[in-house]
């Protein structure tokens, strides 16, 4: 695999601000990855809850399952239908999701003498179970968009720790070595200069000793 980075200063400065950016991001990364994991655990808890206590209204609405086909014309399901489901949204470690506020449902306007005495708990208890029904599909939006979320968070928490941090710590120690080895060769350099400078002196002062006592001595 071909190197991607240069043998020079500024890009050891460059790697080593790199280096530093990713283990500051890193922390925060993995907050963010608990916050979720957190999160997304107590939303399945009250989905839990909720799709428990919505099978035990449908059992206690089974006794009137039956009646629904004639009851005096009147469209009981309809009526136990929502109207409208009202959410608010919620901002949980950066992700929006939908928080569940309530149920608005049509209003039941029936005779009271011409429609069976059963009616009323039949709506009561179906409009229970729709009520349920919405808060768990909340429940299960909220999970899904938490699951993506936290699914991108560790991907990237991954990325950081298995790719970025030993790619940016290995390119500081091959550049390390490299101006270390240049800075050594470049030492050696000079003295290998500096001492052919002081050989070269020591030669030319040696010959001027030699010429002077040829001049001082006796024709």
């Amino acid at each position: 695999m071909a190197r991607k980075y240069k043998l020079t200063r500024p890009e050891l400065k460059r790697q080593r601000d790199a280096l530093a950016r990713f283990e500051r991001y890193l922390p925060m990364l993995k907050l963010k990855q608990q916050q979720l994991q957190f999160t997304m655990r107590e939303v399945e808890e009250n989905r839990h809850r909720r799709q428990a206590e919505l099978q035990k209204a449908k059992r206690r609405f089974e006794p009137y399952s039956a009646l629904l086909n004639d009851p005096a014309g009147l469209d009981v399901r309809s009526l136990a239908k929502p109207a409208e489901v009202k959410t608010a949204i919620s901002n949980i470690a950066g992700v929006n999701i939908p928080v569940f506020r309530e149920a608005i449902f049509p209003k039941a306007a029936y005779s009271l003498f011409a429609t069976p005495p059963w009616v009323d708990r039949a709506i009561a208890d179906l409009r229970k179970i729709s009520d349920l029904s919405a808060q768990v599909d909340v429940l299960e939006k909220q999970y899904r968009l938490l699951h993506r979320e936290l699914t991108r968070v560790i991907q990237r928490v991954n990325l950081f720790e298995k790719v970025k941090i030993p790619e940016a710590a290995e390119a500081i120690r091959v550049i390390r070595i490299k101006l270390g080895d240049e800075m050594t060769a470049a030492v050696g350099r000079a003295k290998i200069a500096k001492a052919k400078i002081a050989e070269s002196g020591s030669f030319g002062e040696g010959e001027g000793q030699q010429q002077e006592q040829k001049d001082a001595a006796p024709a």
